[in-house]
């Protein structure tokens, strides 16, 4: 069992940056491959970024790609979301994802989910 806990949301200009954490417990960290998810308002929720169990391998949406970085600290047993040069689109609620596997995906068929945490960007 693996429990999530997101934090690092807020309300941000467009052009700002935010950062976000998700750390986690209960299990082995470095055995998951991880992801953020999003949900914005009305729509269902889609990747946003994904990471091997390693690290060494990472994926994003084309909507994010270039402006989000994800990385993951194993000694920490934290999932970062970096979001640079962020648009109003990306405003969504943004959910922390743990699979029981070392490879990611970028579908949702993740085992652990977190509460999530709002990103709000203003235009």
């Amino acid at each position: 069992q693996v429990q999530l806990v997101e934090s690092g949301g807020g309300l941000v200009q467009a052009g700002g940056s935010l950062s976000l954490s998700c750390a986690a417990s209960g299990s082995t960290f470095v055995n998951y491959a991880m992801g953020w998810f999003r949900q914005a308002p009305g729509k269902e929720r889609v990747f946003a970024a994904g990471i091997s169990a390693s690290g060494r391998i990472t994926s994003y949406a084309d909507s994010v790609k270039g402006r989000f970085t994800i990385s993951r600290d194993s000694a920490k047993n934290t999932l970062y979301l970096q979001m640079n040069s962020l648009k109003p689109e990306d405003t969504a609620i943004y959910y922390c994802a743990a699979r029981r596997t070392t490879s990611l995906t970028m579908s949702p068929n993740y085992d652990y989910w977190g509460q999530g945490t709002q990103v709000t960007v203003s235009s």
